[in-house]
């Protein structure tokens, strides 16, 4: 079995976020950037099953800047056996990170997609759905368990209700969510041997994909500020406060 597990270069998770000065976006700019960490669950669920003899080969793909090898090398440090980036400056929204996805898949042809449910700075949630969709593959979301069954793969998912276990025939996208497994450190020797790990550099226009914009933000604003508590000095003042101050949200 061939997995593809797409990562994305983030702001990370622990660094405070910045607006721009002009309110164009997020400011980035000598920023702490990581992978996006629902495509580290979903690189630990190829590499088990990979160790599980379930899989034969991880492609890690990623697309976006120069700089988005290094999430790329992250990756083959963690266990992929090698990596695609598809270099682009441009601003990508799900639709078109889909469509290059898409584009790797019949290149490639894998077995199946592993990739995080969303990404931490947009949180779209999209690009998983839309390339089943591009693709004609089922698909399984949210998915807290993997297993290998027969010719197929048996997802569990969360739902509102509690868990659902769907049963999916090959090739299929999975999209993960954070109960899934909790991803291992890159060793040291790992990290080295990454480095000489193969990185193909590919652009949309070589895989004949258009990524323009779809959406356009008109403006970035910082939520406002909470304020600040404070103590009463009795239960009538306390229920006078929240009688008449207390706001329902």
């Amino acid at each position: 079995m061939k997995i593809l597990v797409p990562v994305k270069r983030v702001v990370d998770y622990n660094v405070k976020i910045r607006v721009r000065s002009d309110h164009s976006g997020v400011e980035t700019n000598g920023v702490k950037m990581s992978m996006n960490p629902f495509d580290e669950i979903a690189v630990e669920a190829a590499i088990r099953l990979k160790e599980a003899g379930a899989a034969g080969e991880i492609i890690a793909v990623s697309a976006g800047p120069a700089a988005a090898s290094e999430t790329i090398r992250t990756a083959l440090a963690m266990g992929a056996d090698r990596g695609i980036l598809v270099q682009s400056d441009a601003e990508l929204q799900p639709l078109g990170v889909a469509k290059l996805l898409a584009a790797l898949v019949r290149q490639e042809s894998p077995d199946l997609v592993i990739m995080g449910k969303q990404a931490i700075d947009d949180d779209m949630n999209a690009t998983g759905q839309m390339l089943a969709a591009l693709l004609g593959w089922p698909q399984a979301t949210f998915a807290s368990a993997i297993a290998v069954a027969g010719p197929g793969i048996e997802v569990t998912r969360e739902i509102d209700g509690g868990l659902e276990t769907l049963s999916l025939p090959l090739p299929a996208v999975i999209t993960t969510d954070l109960r899934l497994n909790e991803p291992r450190y890159a060793s040291l020797p790992n990290i080295m041997k990454a480095r000489k790990k193969t990185i193909d550099q590919l652009t949309p226009e070589a895989l004949g994909v258009d990524v323009t914009p779809r959406l356009r933000t008109l403006r970035v604003e910082e939520p406002p500020r909470r304020q600040a508590g404070r103590i009463v000095g009795s239960v009538d003042e306390l229920v006078a406060a929240l009688r008449d101050e207390a706001k329902v949200i």
